[in-house]
C-alpha cells in the first residue's frame, strides 16, 4: 500500500504503539498514536482519520472488549462514517461478532501477523476511500441538480469581437491554464468560462462556480474547504468545500476583485499547495482543480491600490480574456434580441412573437449599462406584457428618459421609484456592486437581494 491518508492508533502498551508506528510508517502519510483513550474526543474535534485502530481492553484485567465498543461508539457519533479497526489480546469468534454487530470494519489479534495486519488496513482504508469518494460524488450530483436547473447558452452574433474572443477561448480550453476573465457585470463571463470548461480535457468532469463577493470570514472557509462536524455553530456534519467539490474539474470563482486581503492570503495558500484544510481540522486534502476567476474590476489598478495581493494576481492571471461590453458589439444585438424573444415567447406561451426591424434598429442605438443581463430582462418583460404575436416596445422604456429598464418617470409607485433608482446607481458606477451599494446607503448584501427581486 503506497504511503497515503491518517491513521490514529490507540492502545495502552507502548511497546505495541512503537511497533505499529515502526510497522505502518511506510505505508500511511500521518500516524498518531495515543495511550489515554480519554483523549479521543478532544483529537476528534480538531481532526479526522482515515483509520482507527482500537485496543478493547484498556483497564488491567478486563477481557469483555466493553472498553474498546464504548470509544468506538464515541468516535462514531463524531464521525459516522469512521472506519474502526480493533485489536486485542483476547481474540475469540464471540468477541469479534460483537465488535462487528457494534459498528467495527475488522478484528485484529495481539500478537499479530504482519502481512495479515497489512492486508486487513489495506481494505479498511480501501473502504474509507470508497466511502469518501460517494460523500464527493452525492454531494456533486446535489449540486449538479442544482445547477442545470438555471440556463447557460453562449450566443455568437456576427461580430468580430466576439469571434477572436472565441478563438481565444479555443486555444486556451485545451491547456489546464489558470485564466482570469475581465469584463463588465452582465457581459457573461460565467457563459465564457463554462464554455473554456466545455472545450476542455475535463469538460467529463464538474464546473463549480462561487460568488467571492458573497463570502466573508467563516462562510468563506467552509463554503470553499468545507468542515468537520462541530466546527461551528450550525455545522451538524461533515462536508467538502467548492475545492473538493471541483477536483479533477474546474473551479469558477467570480468576482474575485471583491474579496478581503484577509482571505486572498488563504485563498493563495490553498491554490499554491493544491491542497485543502477542512474548517475545523488539521489534516490536508489534496484537490486537483482547473481554475478560471473573473472580476468585473480592473485587478492590475487594485494591486496598485493595495487591495489585491500581487502574488495572488500572478496566480489566477496565466492567461487573460476580456469580455467586451455590449455597447462595443451593437452589430450582436439582432441576434441576441431574436435569441431572447424566442426562448422567452416559447416559455411563455407566445412562440410566434415578431419584433421589427424599426424596433431591433432602436434597440442597437440603446447603450446598454447592463450588457446583455439587462437587454435579456428587457425581453424577457417585454414578452410577458406583450398582447398578439407582435413585441411592442413602450415608449417609457425607450424613449427619451435613461433607458429601457426605466419606469414611467411620473410614478409614484415606490418598488419602480427603487427599481429606478438602483438600476442608475449601478449605471453610475460602472457596475462595480460594492460602489453602487455604498452610493445608496445600503450593504452589498442588500442590493444583491434586491438585484435578484427585481431581477436586474
Amino acid at each position: 500500500m503506497p504511503a497515503r491518508g491518517s491513521i490514529l492508533i490507540v492502545d495502552d502498551n507502548e511497546d505495541i504503539l512503537f511497533s505499529l508506528k515502526l510497522l505502518l510508517s511506510k505505508h500511511f502519510e500521518h500516524i498518531r498514536t495515543e495511550r489515554n483513550p480519554n483523549i479521543i474526543q478532544g483529537i476528534l474535534a480538531r481532526e479526522r482519520y482515515d483509520l482507527y485502530l482500537l485496543d478493547m481492553n484498556f483497564s488491567a484485567g478486563v477481557s469483555s472488549g466493553n472498553e474498546g465498543i464504548f470509544w468506538m461508539k464515541k468516535i462514531l457519533q463524531v464521525d459516522p462514517s469512521a472506519v474502526v479497526v480493533f485489536i486485542t489480546a483476547y481474540g475469540d469468534v464471540e468477541l469479534a461478532v460483537k465488535a462487528l454487530k457494534e459498528g467495527a470494519t475488522d478484528f485484529i489479534q495481539k500478537p499479530w501477523e504482519k502481512e495479515k495486519l497489512l492486508t486487513t488496513l489495506r481494505n479498511a482504508y480501501r473502504i474509507r476511500a470508497s466511502d469518501a469518494e460517494i460523500d464527493r460524488l452525492t454531494q456533486q450530483k446535489q449540486h449538479l441538480s442544482r445547477d442545470l436547473a438555471r440556463t447557460y447558452d453562449l450566443v455568437l452574433g456576427p461580430g468580430q469581437a466576439m469571434r477572436t474572443l472565441m478563438n481565444m477561448v479555443a486555444k486556451v480550453a485545451v491547456t489546464d491554464a489558470n485564466v482570469l476573465i475581465l469584463g463588465e457585470n452582465g457581459t457573461g463571463k460565467e457563459i465564457v468560462a463554462r464554455e473554456i470548461h466545455r472545450l476542455s480535457q475535463r469538460s467529463q468532469e464538474i464546473f463549480v462556480p462561487v460568488d467571492m463577493g458573497a463570502l466573508s470570514g467563516t462562510l468563506f472557509e467552509s463554503e470553499l474547504f468545507g468542515h468537520l462536524r462541530g466546527s461551528f455553530t450550525g455545522a451538524s456534519d461533515d462536508r467538502a468545500g467548492r475545492f473538493e467539490l471541483a477536483s479533477n474539474g474546474t473551479l469558477f470563482l467570480d468576482e474575485i476583485g471583491n474579496l478581503p486581503l484577509d482571505l486572498q492570503s488563504k485563498l493563495l495558500t490553498v491554490l499554491q499547495r493544491r491542497e485543502v484544510v477542512r474548517l475545523g481540522s488539521n489534516t490536508p486534502v489534496a484537490v486537483d482543480i482547473r481554475l478560471i476567476s473573473a472580476s468585473n474590476r480592473p485587478l492590475h489598478r487594485i494591486v496598485e491600490e493595495g487591495h489585491f495581493r500581487e502574488d495572488l494576481l500572478y496566480r489566477i492571471n496565466t492567461i487573460q480574456i476580456e469580455v467586451p461590453p455590449l455597447r462595443e458589439r451593437r452589430e450582436d444585438i439582432p441576434a441576441l434580441i431574436r435569441f431572447f424573444l424566442d426562448r422567452y415567447g416559447r416559455k411563455y406561451g407566445h412562440p410566434k412573437l415578431e419584433i421589427t426591424e424599426r424596433e431591433i434598429q432602436r434597440l442597437q442605438q440603446y447603450h446598454w449599462p447592463g450588457n446583455v443581463r439587462e437587454l435579456q430582462h428587457y425581453i424577457e418583460k417585454a414578452v410577458i406584457l406583450c398582447e398578439g404575436e407582435r413585441l411592442a416596445l413602450e415608449e417609457p422604456f425607450l424613449g427619451q428618459g435613461e433607458g429601457p429598464d426605466d419606469p414611467a418617470s411620473g410614478s409614484l409607485n415606490l418598488e419602480e421609484n427603487e427599481c429606478r433608482i438602483i438600476r442608475k446607481a449601478i449605471r453610475q458606477h460602472r457596475g462595480n456592486l460594492s460602489a453602487a451599494a455604498q452610493a445608496l446607503g445600503i450593504s452589498r448584501k442588500t442590493l444583491y437581494n434586491k438585484i435578484e427581486k427585481y431581477r436586474l
